[in-house]
């Protein structure tokens, strides 16, 4: 291929000039306004963020191109694996494929051991050296219902926001982002989010995920992954992530609790039934509690591991101290701390409560015991202690004034 050059004369040098200086305007300014006005249309249109629709195949492809950057940790149904012969269970676990997503019932286990392992190795030692143990620091998108993106803000409160941050935890939540689940769950007798305000949300997610009428919704905030929906296919359009409005559970929290309730006869009826199994703090996606653990490799324990071990206020020695004691002997004791803990004491330190509704420690009991239950019987308890409270004090007065 050859190259020509034309060569004009001096008189006509400047009109050239303007000529390539015009040609490249026509070329630069519709490209720039053309990009500025796709940024605006596609991102920020009267106050809303704008998303995409996608089919099925589409949403495929946005899986299989985050997977090449990001570990995708979702809910997942596993069939057979459940607590009982020939029943299924949904957990979370790291998927690779879109149809591994469980997009429509809630998760009978929470997500949580992405930030809190169940057992974690923090470092190892010798007898003049400590190491941190390695970890994993690829970037981690978890799919969340909006109660448990409402339950992280309650981990990071008690990890980052209780005094010094936790080191180790801070190190794995600076890795993990968020996707949104939205839209209603299906068959779900358990859950109480619109009680507890943490049904939904409207920002802390990178892009939503809602299955309706055989396509599937996605409002991108995340500026940097549209390219990622546009090249899967997706069609823009305006995306506000839908959320229940109404939960066939419901509760009632009281605002402020007596002392009294402390030793009240409510409690009893837990002694009896709880089994102290700990199951329903387990799957709670908002319980922080744990125990560390020394691993001795030799028997003069110098050489060895430092783990950290989920516990549960619920199970029999958490509150085991030296010299025999304990603080809290029976269930209903136990019951007792864990759910005014969650409803009450937590809110009294940072201003909402602990519990997020998610009804999953209802649905994994195997005595049957219902949370959602014992919150109405505390706040159907506390009017009354506070009626008797006024019958005293108008008899009081009464005499009184006799």
């Amino acid at each position: 291929m050859k190259c020509h050059i034309r060569y004009y004369p001096y008189e006509c040098t400047g009109c050239i000039i303007i000529i390539y200086f015009a040609s490249a305007l026509l070329f630069i300014f519709p490209v720039f306004f053309r990009c500025r006005a796709t940024v605006d249309v596609l991102y920020y249109r009267g106050g809303t963020y704008v998303g995409y629709t996608l089919d099925q195949a589409g949403f495929a492809k946005v899986i299989k191109e985050l997977d090449q950057n990001y570990r995708l940790f979702a809910p997942v149904l596993k069939v057979g694996e459940g607590r009982f012969t020939d029943t299924d269970v949904i957990r979370y676990d790291f998927i690779h494929d879109a149809a591994d997503i469980e997009l429509h019932q809630k998760s009978d286990y929470s997500f949580k051991e992405i930030l809190t392992p169940l057992s974690e190795t923090l470092f190892y030692f010798t007898e003049n050296q400590v190491k941190e143990a390695n970890r994993d620091t690829r970037d981690v998108i978890v799919f969340l219902r909006s109660y448990d993106i409402h339950a992280v803000k309650r981990l990071d409160q008690i990890y980052l926001g209780n005094g010094p941050k936790d080191y180790f935890y801070e190190n794995i939540r600076d890795h993990v982002k968020f996707a949104l689940i939205a839209g209603e769950e299906a068959d779900d007798p358990d859950g109480f989010s619109v009680s507890m305000g943490t049904n939904r949300v409207t920002d802390g997610y990178l892009f939503s995920v809602e299955q309706k009428d055989g396509a599937i919704l996605c409002d991108v905030p995340d500026v940097s992954l549209a390219g990622i929906f546009e090249q899967a296919g997706g069609r823009m359009a305006d995306i506000t992530p839908s959320y229940p409005v109404e939960n066939k559970t419901k509760v009632e929290i009281p605002e402020e609790i007596p002392n009294s309730i402390y030793k009240d006869a409510l409690w009893d009826e837990y002694t009896a039934r709880c089994i102290g199994c700990g199951r329903c703090t387990l799957v709670c996606p908002t319980c922080t509690c744990f125990t560390m653990q020394d691993v001795y490799y030799t028997d003069n324990g110098k050489v060895g591991e430092r783990r950290r071990v989920n516990a549960s206020c619920m199970i029999d020695g958490y509150t085991n101290v030296a010299g025999g004691g304990q603080y809290r002997r029976t269930q209903g004791e136990r019951m007792r701390f864990k759910v005014l803990h969650k409803i009450y004491d937590f809110r009294t330190r940072f201003g909402y409560d602990m519990c997020v509704g998610c009804g999953r420690c209802d649905a994994v009991c195997p005595e049957y015991i219902s949370y959602s239950k014992i919150i109405n019987k505390v706040n159907q308890r506390v009017k009354e202690l506070a009626a008797g409270t006024a019958n005293t004090l108008k008899k009081e007065e009464g005499t009184n004034g006799n």
